[in-house]
């Protein structure tokens, strides 16, 4: 799974995926975006698997890592984006 965003004055203005894997996974990622488009990072940090798991109302357990699969692919975007400089505004990705 790979993630990109876009900041615009201290907040996720744009964010997308790209996944090559099970129908679960795709779900997590595009939900995923919806969840941290508009918030700042400190916010997207905040969120956790669980929240992804509600948010998609739920996986059967064969598919729960699907989960692990887009919060890592945010743990790695926020980590890149915590080494930029404040005010960065470029595309930045991360796959996972």
């Amino acid at each position: 799974m790979s993630l990109a965003v876009k900041l615009a004055e201290g907040r996720i203005d744009q964010v997308c995926h790209r996944t090559r894997g099970c129908v679960a996974s795709i779900a997590a990622g595009s939900c995923l975006t919806e969840m941290i488009r508009g918030k700042s990072l400190a916010e997207a940090a905040t969120l956790d698997r669980q929240q992804l798991l509600e948010a998609l109302g739920g996986l059967p357990n064969a598919s729960v890592h699907a989960t692990h699969l887009a919060m890592d692919a945010l743990t790695e975007v926020l980590k890149k984006l915590g080494t930029q400089e404040t005010g960065y505004s470029g595309n930045l990705s991360a796959m996972r």
